[in-house]
């Protein structure tokens, strides 16, 4: 407790101990200790018999002197810190001198760390105590670390690693949160609130201004992204660098090559939507990458791989087909649709180019262009004539019937080209959010077999349950039902656990929507294996629970008319004639 005293040519317990065992008055001996090693203040020698008079132990009255001192001095510290003169770290180095050797001491400990914090550079073998002693490094201040990790990767990656798998928890969790809805989903928080989360204020704070922490990070967040293909890396990629860029820490967003065209993104993402001004921004600074610069290309691409910017692109991509349609006009004569495009395919290489090293960016296949979206235009034109003949008189209506396949090249793309099928699965999105059922219900079979079995990946299962809450009162149809589980999330059951959970979760919500002899088939069939994880028995006791909870109170035929509407009926003895009213 009191290592170091001897030092500073303190005298500690084990000198008293030796003047005691040693005297011949111990009393006498007792009063001269105190004397060589009280406060040394002349006009205080009169006031502590004063105190003993009104019994203030000695110890209290000196412990909260020591703890004003402490305080005083820590104050100056920090004012001494804040100065402008080129003395004031000499000061600061002068002062740790004095007291490290009583850096283990639990009462001046915070003197000492408050000096290390605010020294630029902290002398290296007094960095080095620091980190060979536990508990030393476990409260030394965040400031002190960064100097640390520096120049030991492997620390700062034990520090960094737990973050980093929160963080991807906390991202997973989301895509299988019990809400479902098109309103709250995935994708519904803005970039800004995003990068208010924890681990990105937390990865935020331990980079501070430091430039070789911040490509450390990066460099763990590549080495993660290719071990694992987990595209939430990505995303992190892109909320650190803006999370710096709201502090308006320059000294790190100045050399990032990547920080305008992530800015402008960011931007895009925020409105979920990539105008014209901002499409011949990004544009700019993708045809700006130099010769000898092309690795930014492998930033860049991680950052067009973010599913939020993903999200964003496609979104834009759709919209601006829907345009080209209104106005007869050809894909390939966008230029907007063009760079989109060009985007999405940079995003989607991400993992190969990186993988590779080799950092040039993807020719985008040109039969995507003059086959697969004039294929997909074709599809749009039919869920679009169709839609607007439902609502013509009969007498209106055309003979021709509602084309029950796909054209040859819509499927095989979607098939073989991850462009392709990422827009050709976010038009399904779109087709559900219509509420078209008949064009949901052509669509659906032709994703089971997809590119990478991307339409059973997390992200679109999540966001496809959700969109189908809209649809909820067409689950009451067998044909509807039949489409939506036996072809297609049925399909790969046995195969992929991730889908057993996206419809057990989708059901929770829906299962008082589902044709009855339909739901008593289903419960058979999602009945979870033996070796199923936990997530998955959890869900499917939840859903037996209502089940079992619907049949034992199930609704009078009144109530579920009007809860269709939102209403609730009147109460009262003539129930079932009274009219609802609003809740």
């Amino acid at each position: 407790m009191f290592a170091g005293l001897p030092e500073l040519g303190i005298s500690n317990g084990e000198d008293l101990k030796e003047t005691l065992t040693n005297c011949t008055e111990p009393l006498k001996a007792i009063d001269q200790f105190q004397m060589e090693n009280g406060i040394l203040l002349p006009t205080l020698q009169s006031a502590l018999p004063f105190l003993d008079l009104h019994g203030t132990p000695r110890l209290d009255f000196h412990q909260s002197v020591f703890d004003e001192l402490r305080e005083k001095l820590m104050e100056r510290v920090a004012t001494i810190a804040e100065g402008k003169d080129e003395e004031r770290y000499k000061k600061l180095e002068e002062l740790l001198e004095k007291s490290f050797p009583l850096v283990k001491m639990p009462s001046i400990q915070p003197v000492v760390m408050q000096v290390l914090k605010h020294l630029p550079k902290v002398p290296e073998k007094k960095l080095k105590m620091v980190m060979a002693d536990k508990d030393l490094y476990k409260v030394c201040a965040v400031e002190v670390k960064r100097q640390i990790w520096q120049d030991n990767q492997a620390l700062f990656g034990d520090e960094v690693s737990p973050l980093l798998k929160q963080y991807i928890v906390e991202k997973e969790a989301g895509l299988f949160s019990s809400d479902l809805s098109i309103l709250h989903n995935f994708f519904s928080l803005s970039p800004k609130t995003r990068r208010q989360g924890e681990v990105v204020l937390k990865l935020t704070q331990m980079i501070g201004k430091n430039v070789k922490l911040y490509d450390m990070v990066l460099q763990f967040l590549r080495t993660l992204f290719l071990r694992t293909r987990n595209v939430h890396y990505c995303t992190l990629r892109a909320e650190l660098l803006m999370s710096l860029h709201d502090l308006d820490i320059s000294e790190i967003c100045s050399v990032d090559p990547c920080h305008k065209f992530t800015w402008c993104l960011d931007a895009c993402i925020r409105e979920k939507f990539v105008d014209g001004k901002r499409a011949r921004e990004l544009q700019g600074f993708l045809d700006g990458v130099k010769k000898g610069q092309e690795q930014v290309l492998g930033d860049l691409s991680m950052i067009l791989c973010d599913p939020f910017a993903c999200n964003t692109i496609v979104l834009s991509t759709i919209r601006n087909l829907q345009e080209l349609l209104s106005q007869d006009a050809l894909p390939r004569d966008s230029p907007d649709l063009m760079l989109l495009l060009r985007m999405l395919s940079l995003g989607q290489g991400a993992w190969d180019m990186i993988d590779s090293q080799v950092f040039k960016e993807p020719r985008l296949d040109l039969e995507l262009v003059t086959r697969f979206l004039p294929a997909m235009m074709s599809v749009v034109v039919d869920d679009h004539t169709f839609t607007v003949e439902q609502k013509l008189p009969s007498e209106e209506k055309s003979s021709l019937s509602y084309p029950s396949a796909l054209p040859d090249a819509f499927n095989r793309y979607m098939q073989e080209n991850r462009v392709a099928c990422e827009m050709g699965l976010y038009y399904v999105l779109h087709i559900a959010k219509l509420r078209n059922k008949n064009a949901l219900q052509r669509l659906l079979p032709a994703l089971v077999e997809t590119y990478n079995d991307m339409a059973f990946s997390d992200i679109f299962l999540h966001l496809l349950t959700g969109h189908l809450t809209l649809l909820s009162d067409e689950f009451g149809a067998e044909d509807f039902c039949s489409v939506v589980f036996d072809d297609f999330l049925l399909t790969s059951l046995s195969s992929k656990e991730n889908v057993h959970r996206h419809t057990l979760r989708m059901l929770l919500h829906l299962h008082n929507k589902v044709l009855p002899s339909f739901m008593e088939i289903l419960t058979k069939t999602l009945e979870p294996p033996k070796q199923c994880s936990e997530p998955v028995r959890e869900l499917y006791t939840q859903l037996m629970e209502k089940l079992d909870a619907q049949k034992k109170s199930p609704p009078p035929p009144d109530e579920t008319s009007s809860m269709d509407l939102g209403l609730h009926p009147v109460t009262g003895p003539n129930t079932a004639s009274a009219p609802a009213t609003p809740h």
